[in-house]
């Protein structure tokens, strides 16, 4: 994504929180001039229309995310707290997601779902994978782990998040994640893994 003015970024920033707390689709662009206090004019000088609002929304979304996980692996941590670092920052965006967000992006913006889906299949897939090999390589995760295979199943259950007739009615996205997550650990890690997590857990519910 190519550098940004400060007051695009303003309305991409604002924009997606509108979106994330309200849906897509129910958002009018005099909605979005409203909470963010512009004219809508000002909107348009940036964008053609809502579709490539959502879509750079959508871009400028993944950008952050990567330089947070960027973040998480720059500490050099060990594969299981790396884990744990990157899930805080999912869970605190999955904490207000409007339920209708990803049915309006399959729905009716499948340029961004197109971003998205792009984004889990390079991004996200890359770093699932060499997260596992590392936890190999730190006796943290079962030698015998199929990486080509879970990394697909972790991608998969990407898109069960959203699913919500799944889930008992009313249960917020990220609780669906954050078991999904600890389902996900236990399944990698080695003994010496599993009594890692556990010290780790005991730690963090103290």
């Amino acid at each position: 994504m190519e550098k940004i003015d400060d007051k695009f970024q303003q309305i991409l920033i604002g924009a997606l929180q509108v979106f994330m707390k309200y849906g897509i689709r129910s958002v009018t662009m005099d909605d979005l001039a409203r909470h963010l206090g512009v004219s809508k004019k000002t909107i348009y000088k940036y964008v053609s229309d809502k579709k490539e609002l959502v879509l750079r929304g959508m871009e400028y979304h993944h950008e952050m995310e990567v330089c947070a996980m960027e973040a998480c692996i720059e500490q050099k941590l060990n594969a299981i707290d790396e884990n744990f670092e990157i899930s805080k920052v999912i869970v605190d965006q999955l904490k207000n997601v409007h339920p209708s967000v990803m049915y309006d992006l399959q729905k009716y913006y499948p340029e961004a779902m197109k971003s998205f889906q792009d984004y889990k299949m390079t991004v996200v897939k890359e770093w699932v994978s060499s997260n596992m090999q590392r936890g190999i390589e730190q006796g943290l995760y079962r030698a015998d782990l199929n990486i080509p295979i879970l990394t697909g199943v972790y991608l998969a259950r990407m898109d069960d998040f959203f699913h919500q007739e799944l889930f008992p009615e009313g249960t917020p996205f990220a609780d669906v994640y954050l078991e999904t997550f600890r389902y996900h650990i236990r399944g990698l890690a080695s003994e010496k893994g599993i009594e890692y997590l556990k010290e780790k857990v005991k730690k963090h519910s103290n």
